[in-house]
């Protein structure tokens, strides 16, 4: 490792508790502040690798544990670790054979950056919509969700959409995160459950995002945000 890791005090410090990388934490942070997770709560981890938080989760809970990344991860004892998209309903299969009920799920997961910042952000705000929909459609009423992502354009698509499905939303930016990250992360508490399809169209009439730096005012023949992140990333990609 280079010397900026070298003095990173969080590294240091996993590597001595035996934790898979700093990132381990950031949700002991989350925990200590914000109580997502009890002690026999069933948890899902989005984006798992390289399983720091899912070393983490194991202590937290004696509930069952998954993680489910696309490329394989080293196994943590009294874990399981699925390879594939949960996007996909082959993945969505499988978790519902797996387990009856979910309690909480996470998601440290982030993009691989290509250092344009209109499409970086798309992309990570895209996969953190991805990650929103899995937690509506698994999640049990009451349930809790953490959630990575990072502030700027189109931050608000998001954090709104968390709004409309969970009592309580927090944005926390974690003590153990780099000096200069946009990272933060957004706490759902007491999920809403399963909402009619009049509720989401009155919420989209509703919603204001930015996009690359304007504000756009939704009404009924406006763009989701969604839609706007795969124009954003489908113009980059051509």
């Amino acid at each position: 490792m280079g010397s900026q890791w070298g003095r990173d005090g969080f590294y240091r410090k996993a590597r001595t508790e035996g934790y898979r990388s700093r990132a381990a934490y950031k949700l002991l942070d989350i925990q200590k502040r914000f109580e997502v997770i009890r002690a026999d709560d069933n948890v899902i981890d989005l984006g798992c690798a390289p399983g720091s938080w899912l070393q983490v989760l194991r202590e937290l809970t004696d509930g069952q544990v998954i993680g489910i990344d696309l490329n394989p991860v080293p196994s943590v004892e009294g874990a399981v670790t699925l390879v594939g998209d949960f996007t996909t309903e082959v993945m969505h299969d499988k978790i519902r054979s797996m387990v009856d009920v979910v309690n909480v799920i996470v998601c440290d997961a982030a993009p691989k950056f290509s250092g344009t910042k209109s499409y970086d952000q798309a992309r990570a705000i895209g996969l953190s919509e991805e990650a929103c929909d899995f937690a509506i459609t698994f999640l049990k009423p009451g349930g809790n969700f953490v959630l990575k992502s990072f502030q700027g354009d189109m931050f608000d698509v998001i954090l709104d959409k968390m709004r409309k499905n969970f009592h309580g939303v927090k944005v926390y930016r974690s003590k153990a995160a780099r000096k200069g990250s946009t990272e933060v992360y957004i706490i759902g508490k007491k999920f809403m459950g399963p909402q009619s399809s009049d509720d989401t169209d009155a919420g989209e009439k509703n919603l204001k995002v930015k996009v690359l730096g304007k504000k756009v005012e939704k009404d009924e023949d406006a763009e989701s945000g969604s839609r706007i992140i795969r124009r954003i990333v489908d113009s980059h990609e051509k």
